[in-house]
This record gives structure tokens, C-alpha cells and sequence, in this order.
């Protein structure tokens, strides 16, 4: 880092700065040795896409003098996205205003669901947005416990509502459905929304949308249903993947991440409504700029001046359903294949069933084996050396797999004790099953050499 150039530097030196310095440390999710988050976002049409709303300028606050034709080239997006998901569009003639839409395109999933959290508590005590929050008790939350994204916290606190969230327990990352009804009847009428998720972001498990839609709307009808599937949205691309969200256009919102499952360059994400007249109730409005028919402007929280974000999906979207759906039984193969080769390991143990592309493993000393009630020591030594792994990878940085907390659920070692895996990711066309069978044999090394240090 240096301070701000007294004088003006030419671009050629400017680049040359930047490649020599900067570009040397950026990590390369195109790499198929990087394996650990998200999607490669190279897609060429995608890229293509990104470059031409840069070069264009559009500003999707307005339509008519600031962005004609990208205004429903957004439009189209949404209607595409609704559609593989199976909301229900109406005819293309009857859409006259934002409102007849039914979406709204966002810079991330954490914004898209703060979006979705306002319009949870306009539906459960209309008009807050102009009068306040009166009665905080009545904006409870109920969330998965242990497997949440950080996401929906935050936006309680954001929106004014306090953190409320009620944490319900899990059995296989997914709601255990009897603890959900329990508390679902515990706190009625302190509850505006359930939050389910349609692949967590630590194991990318669906949960079964249909299930818990007919646990809560069995109680309490009124309860906004709200399903984060940043990851599972691939799963609507392929009819042999389709019946894991079964049920999922049930709920009232949907947050999906085309820069996550469709290689589409950050930043993209888009929050989806069954009903579309329900965004009018977190609108906003200026004589300034927002009073026009098509002004998405007035649709979209916390965003003021937006560019085409949306046009790198427009683009991507020129593969078509069979090219989608090449890409998304490609992943979900793939994360199955890995998780075979763990399975053939004696050192290695998978935590979860695969149903995307996330597969979530443990290294275990040579001393230790696999039983469903270890001790506590141990537990603490297998964490110890698995995190060490990882940080021994970072530094060499030959390879690279995520890693966070995440609750025994199947109770592989110990029935709720916390443990820090390693995570593969299944998202990148160039990782091939011998790049698969190296960083197998990479982890087990380290594992191998560092385990003797911690005792």
C-alpha cells in the first residue's frame, strides 16, 4: 500500500504496477486446483456480458433516459429466472409496470435477503416501513440451527427489528420437523418469517421445501416463507435434479445466485416473489428520479444508482435449458465421484450425503478411528489437525479447499459436537478426477505430517 500519487501516472504504468504487485496475489477461481468456494465465473458470453454494461453506462434506476433497452433486458431475466423455478409469469403483454414483475436484481444473496426479511415484516405489521417498529416481539425469525447464513441476522438488525432469530435443531442439515412445529406453535404470533434453505452454505444439503411449507402454514397461514437458495437454484436447471426443491414455489420469496452456480463474474444475485404486487409494500419514491411506469428504482432496497448487473446472465443464458442442465448434472456427478474416492480412504471421512456440489470431509489421525461417539479429546485433536491442514495450505498455496465450523449432524464422530472440515467444490469444469485423487493425496500428506504435533 502507498499513498495517493502526487502526479499523474500514464496507464502503461499504471498496468505495469498492477500486474507486477497486484495481480500475482489474486486468488484464480478458474484454477482447477482451487476448490474450495464458489464458481469460476468465466463463462466467455457471461464475460462478454459484464464488459458490455460496462462500456454501455446504463443505470437501471430509471428507463426512459437512463437505460431504454437494458431495462427489459432485466425484465426478461427475472421472467427467466421465475420461470425455471416454476413461478408463474403472466403474459409478456400484461407487463406494464415494475410491479407486474415480480423480482428484483441485487448485487448478492445478503442483499437479497435483507430485501426479503423487509417485506416479511411489511406483511406481518403493514406500513413499518413509514411508522416504525411498535412492537419488536412480533418479528421473530425461525432459522436452522448451526447451518444459517449470516445473512438473515444481519438484515434483522438492519431493517430495525433486533436480532430475533429463533433457532430450531437439524437432523442431516435439514429441520428436524417436529422440533419445527413445536416451535412454530411455542411462538405464535411472535413469528413474521421461517427461513429454509435450498442448500446451506456449509454442506449445500436441500431441504425439503414441501415439508416444512405444510408444517407452518398448517399452524399459522400468515407466516411470510422465505427460501435462501443462492446454491440450490442449479438444481432448477435439470429435470433429474429438479424434485430436491419440490414444493419451493410455495414460498412467498426466493433468493437465487447466478454468481455462484452459473458462472456468471460477481456480483449477481436476484430476490424473487410469488406475488408480484407484494414488493410495492417495501417501495420507494422521488419526484427526482423514480416516477416512471418501468423505473426499477423504486423496487430495489438499499440500492440507489445500479448498473446492468443483470446482462452477464442475459448473455449466459444463451446456453439454454440443455446447457444448463449440462452444467448442473455435471456438478452434482462430479461431487458424487469425489465423494466415492473419499469413501475408499481409511483416513478420510465424509460428513454428509452430497446433494449439489459441496462435499465436506475430515482428515483423521492414523490413532483414531471413525465411531459415532468419540471422546471430547479426541474431537478437539482431529479439529486441531484439520485446521492446521488448512492453514498449512493457504501458506503453500498449492491447493486450495474451504473450511468453517459445522455441527456432527449425522453423527459420524460425535452427535453435536462441532467440527472443522475441509470442503471440495464440485464447480469447475476444469477439475478432473486425477486433480480429485492429488488433492487426496495432498491433505492426507499434511494430515500425515502434522498429526504428530498435536497430541
Amino acid at each position: 500500500m502507498y499513498e495517493l500519487p502526487r502526479e499523474s501516472r500514464p496507464l502503461d504504468a499504471v498496468l505495469e504496477s498492477f500486474e507486477r504487485t497486484v495481480l500475482p496475489l489474486c486468488k484464480n477461481e478458474a484454477s482447477p486446483r482451487f476448490l474450495g468456494f464458489g464458481d469460476t465465473g468465466d463463462d466467455p458470453a457471461s464475460l462478454a456480458g459484464g464488459l458490455l454494461a460496462l462500456f454501455t453506462q446504463q443505470n437501471l434506476i430509471n428507463q426512459s433516459f437512463d437505460s431504454p433497452s437494458a431495462t427489459f433486458v432485466e425484465v426478461a431475466v427475472l421472467r427467466w429466472l421465475r420461470d425455471l423455478l416454476g413461478y408463474a409469469n403472466p403474459p409478456v403483454a400484461d407487463i406494464r409496470t415494475v410491479w407486474d414483475v415480480g423480482g428484483m436484481i441485487t448485487h448478492g444473496g445478503t442483499t437479497s435477503n435483507a430485501a426479503a426479511m423487509m417485506l416479511a415484516r411489511e406483511h406481518k405489521a403493514p406500513e413499518t416501513m413509514h411508522g416504525g417498529v411498535r412492537n419488536p416481539g412480533q418479528f421473530g425469525v425461525i432459522v436452522p440451527r448451526g447451518i444459517g447464513h449470516y445473512s438473515i441476522k444481519s438484515a434483522l438488525t438492519w431493517i430495525g427489528v433486533g436480532d430475533q432469530a429463533i433457532e430450531v435443531d437439524t437432523h442431516a442439515f435439514r429441520y428436524d420437523l417436529a422440533r419445527l412445529e413445536r416451535a412454530v406453535r411455542r411462538h405464535r404470533g411472535q413469528i413474521m418469517a421461517v427461513i429454509a434453505y435450498a442448500g446451506d452454505s456449509r454442506t449445500q444439503t436441500v431441504e425439503h421445501p414441501r415439508r416444512v411449507h405444510d408444517v407452518v402454514r398448517a399452524i399459522d397461514p400468515r407466516i411470510w416463507l422465505h427460501v435462501d437458495a443462492c446454491w440450490g437454484l442449479v438444481a432448477a436447471f435439470s429435470d433429474q435434479l429438479r424434485h430436491l426443491i419440490d414444493g419451493i414455489t410455495e414460498f412467498d420469496s426466493v433468493t437465487v445466485d447466478p454468481h455462484k452456480v452459473m458462472a456468471v463474474p460477481y456480483s449477481l444475485s436476484a430476490l424473487l416473489v410469488r406475488q408480484p404486487s407484494s414488493l410495492r409494500t417495501v417501495s420507494s419514491y422521488s419526484d427526482l428520479i423514480m416516477q416512471e411506469d418501468y423505473a426499477f428504482g423504486q423496487v430495489t432496497p438499499f440500492i440507489g444508482t445500479k448498473g446492468w448487473l443483470s446482462l452477464k446472465l442475459w448473455m449466459m443464458l444463451s446456453h439454454g435449458r440443455a446447457g444448463l442442465a449440462a452444467l448442473a448434472e455435471d456438478r452434482v456427478s462430479k461431487a458424487h465421484r469425489f465423494a466415492a474416492l473419499l469413501d475408499e480412504h481409511p483416513r478420510l471421512l465424509r460428513l454428509h450425503e452430497p446433494d449439489l456440489a459441496a462435499v465436506a470431509f475430515i482428515y483423521l489421525p492414523n490413532d483414531i478411528r471413525p465411531e459415532p461417539s468419540l471422546p471430547e479429546q479426541h474431537i478437539a485433536r482431529i479439529n486441531a489437525v484439520n485446521q492446521r491442514v488448512h492453514k498449512r495450505m493457504l501458506a503453500e498455496g498449492t491447493w486450495y479447499l474451504h473450511q468453517f465450523s459445522l455441527p456432527d449432524d449425522h453423527a459420524r464422530l460425535c452427535a453435536g459436537a462441532t467440527l472443522y472440515p475441509l470442503r471440495f467444490m464440485a464447480n469447475n469444469p476444469r477439475t478432473t478426477e486425477a486433480h480429485m485423487a492429488e488433492v487426496i493425496d495432498y491433505v492426507t500428506k499434511l494430515g500425515g505430517d502434522l498429526e504428530g504435533d498435536i497430541r
